[in-house]
């Protein structure tokens, strides 16, 4: 009989030290799938002693650049590839889970949970991000004057009202939100297996492609009816501590702890005694039964 478990995939560039005590966490009932950035010298020592691993470094993958979403269809092709897993959670190395296993795997399966909403004001500045050429795999926007120069391009092109043309194939109606969600297979081969290679072309040189692909695909699909508009993670987007979304520390653990409808919180440092907490709250709870 075919074991029925879970596929964590994640993209990492740093924090992969926390990686173990993750897949120690989780245990024999999921996989993991993880993609590092190739331009990062981390080290991957520990990973191989896990039967459960997959590692991969494909990419260079920048913030903002078409290779991150490049990594996480590598990574949902390889997952994809074991018949063993039936749902998937993508996940930063900054995530943590803050459910136990017990709870992830009650968790219901026939429901997509995927943050989406439509892209309707043509001078919204998701708009811009379609209809503008964005160069972020050429360009490192965490250096100043790269990041100046990806602004330079961008005004040019608003300047002599260069916009960029669509397939006729491309879904009139466009879908974006949070790059992060939790599929089952059926989604995650509907959008691996979509025909139109015209509409990954398309998002190539568009700012985060990621947060437009896979809910472009799936609000068009048949499969709409099972998307649920939450992706079961928790961000702190309003105190700024450390960055937007909020780096999470030991004084949101009794919320994180109370929450119904959340099985990740991002971001929490390595060094975090969050993480710590988090651990001994949920490895009590954790079972492979």
């Amino acid at each position: 009989m075919l074991m029925k478990k879970q596929a964590i995939l994640i993209t990492a560039y740093k924090e992969v030290n926390t990686l173990s005590t993750l897949i120690t966490l989780f245990g024999e009932n999921f996989n993991f799938y993880i993609h590092i950035d190739k331009k990062s010298n981390l080290s991957t020592e520990g990973l191989d002693r896990f039967d459960n691993v997959f590692v991969s470094k494909k990419y260079k993958v920048n913030w903002g650049g078409f290779n991150h979403l490049k990594a996480i269809l590598h990574l949902s092709k390889e997952a994809l590839k074991n018949n063993e897993n039936t749902f998937f959670h993508l996940i930063t190395g900054e995530d943590f889970p803050i459910k136990s296993v017990k709870e992830f795997l009650a968790l219901d399966q026939s429901k997509n949970y995927l943050d989406y909403f439509e892209v309707t004001d043509v001078h919204d500045v998701w708009f811009d991000r379609l209809n503008t050429f964005q160069f972020y795999d050429y360009f490192n926007a965490k250096i100043e004057k790269q990041l100046y120069y990806l602004s330079i391009i961008v005004r040019l092109q608003r300047k002599y009202k260069i916009n960029r043309s669509y397939s006729k194939s491309f879904p009139q109606k466009v879908y974006a939100g949070s790059t992060y969600w939790s599929l089952n297979r059926n989604a995650l081969e509907y959008v691996i297996n979509y025909p139109d290679t015209n509409i990954l072309t398309r998002f190539k040189y568009t700012f985060c492609s990621e947060e437009f692909y896979f809910q472009t695909i799936l609000l068009n699909s048949p499969l709409v009816n099972s998307i649920v508009c939450k992706n079961l993670r928790y961000y702190d987007w309003d105190s700024g501590r450390g960055g937007y979304p909020a780096f999470l520390d030991m004084t949101d653990f009794d919320k994180l702890i109370s929450l119904k409808d959340y099985f990740f919180a991002r971001k929490i440092k390595s060094s975090s005694l969050l993480r710590e907490q988090l651990f001994s709250h949920i490895a009590p709870k954790h079972s492979n039964k």
